[in-house]
Parts: C-alpha cells; sequence; structure tokens
C-alpha cells in the first residue's frame, strides 16, 4: 500500500485539498441559511414560518443525492448554467442549512425568556436584543452540534464525484480503476476523511473547552461557597 500512496501522492494531495475546499465552502455558505431558517420559523411571518417549514422538511426529507442531481440536471432545463463545483457547493449548503436551521432554532429558544425582557427593559429594539444579547449566548450552546454538522459537511463532499467533480472519492476512484487496487485506494481515502473528520472534532473540543473558561470566568462568584460545598 505504501508503494500506491507514493504513486498516487500528487493526485491524493489535490483530491484532499478539493474536498476541504467543497466542504469549508459549502459549511460557510449554510451557516447563514441555517441562521435565516431558524429566525423565520421562529419570529417571521405566517408566510415565512410556512415557507421555512417546507423548506426544512424537503431538504431534510430527501437524499442529499437526489438534491444534487436535481440542481445539476435541472438548472440547465431552467435556462441556468452553473459549472459543477458551484452547483454540488449550493446543494450542500442548502442541505446542511435546513439542518443547522432546526439546530440553532433550538439553540435560539433555550435562551432564557428573562434575556429578552432585560432587553427590552432597557429600551433595546428586539432584532438588537437577538443579535447583541440572545444569538451569541446560542451559539455557544450549539457549538457541538454545528462541530458535527461539519464534520458530515466534509464528508458529504464524496457525493461531488457523481457529477464528475474531482475530489478525494472521485481521485480513488480513478486511481482505484487504473491500477486495479480499488480496495487500497478507497482504504486510504477512507483513511484521509478519518483524519479530516479528527482534526475538525479536535478542533471542536478546544472551542468548547475555551468557551467553558470564558463562561466560568464571566459568571459572578457564589456568595455562598460554604452552603455549596455543604450541599
Amino acid at each position: 500500500m505504501i508503494d500506491l500512496i507514493i504513486r498516487a501522492w500528487p493526485l491524493l494531495v489535490t483530491g484532499t485539498i478539493a474536498t476541504m475546499g467543497l466542504g469549508l465552502a459549502s459549511y460557510l455558505l449554510s451557516l447563514p441559511i441555517g441562521l435565516l431558517v431558524a429566525v423565520s420559523r421562529l419570529y417571521g411571518s405566517r408566510l415565512g414560518r410556512l415557507l421555512s417549514r417546507v423548506f426544512v422538511s424537503f431538504m431534510c426529507g430527501t437524499p442529499l443525492l437526489v438534491q444534487v442531481l436535481l440542481l445539476y440536471y435541472g438548472l440547465p432545463q431552467m435556462g441556468v448554467v452553473l459549472p459543477a463545483v458551484p452547483t454540488v457547493i449550493a446543494a450542500f449548503a442548502l442541505h446542511s442549512g435546513a439542518f443547522i436551521g432546526e439546530d440553532l432554532r433550538g439553540a435560539i429558544d433555550s435562551v432564557d425568556r428573562g434575556q429578552w425582557d432585560a432587553g427590552a427593559a432597557l429600551g433595546a429594539k428586539p432584532h438588537l436584543v437577538l443579535l447583541l444579547v440572545v444569538l451569541p449566548q446560542a451559539l455557544r450552546a450549539a457549538v457541538p452540534t454545528l462541530g458535527t454538522r461539519f464534520i458530515g459537511a466534509m464528508k458529504e463532499t464524496s457525493l461531488a464525484s457523481i457529477v464528475t467533480v474531482v475530489e478525494l472519492t472521485r481521485v480513488a476512484e480513478k486511481v482505484g480503476s487504473s491500477s486495479f487496487r480499488y480496495l487500497e485506494m478507497f482504504v486510504i481515502a477512507a483513511g484521509i476523511y478519518w483524519l479530516l473528520s479528527f482534526a475538525i472534532a479536535r478542533l471542536q473540543a478546544l472551542l468548547e473547552s475555551r468557551l467553558r473558561l470564558q463562561h466560568r470566568a464571566a459568571a459572578p462568584p457564589n456568595p455562598h461557597p460554604v452552603m455549596e460545598a455543604g450541599a
């Protein structure tokens, strides 16, 4: 297997970079989509809530592969011709955005109602309370699920190979086809995906640890430490 890695190294590097680019771009686009979905479902008009529910239901209830093919083959029939890479990024972002929207909706809804009341008492408008007070707390609570979504976005890039995008899975398929060593190439590809996922998980753990430390530092001191220790 070592000789195969050495021989395919340039292609593996190129494919891994493409995978990371697709995953990062789609994830960054999915965050504002998810926030818009969450806000629409919680505070939007009746029409906005209906549209966001339908969007989430469709995106969460249909396979991502079907969504990729729907955009890739459907948009040209509507007169919109896009290269394969922007098309798959859009499909991945819409798909992840629906799930992230549900994650953020739950996180925003979990913030204590007293935060809204405190903001209103200070004369802040609702959208400022949401942006400056509620949303930072909700994002802190949503870090674990958002990190998991990022790992999922990185793995889902493998579906881009279906529409001829040359990323890691496509590289493994091409090298396996030319060398007739499919098993080894897909084991190598799986190992690279695992390393990427492991790196993201470690970054997530570090971020969670830092946020916990900041939260403890910002928390007021306990006025009754003896009573707490006795409890």
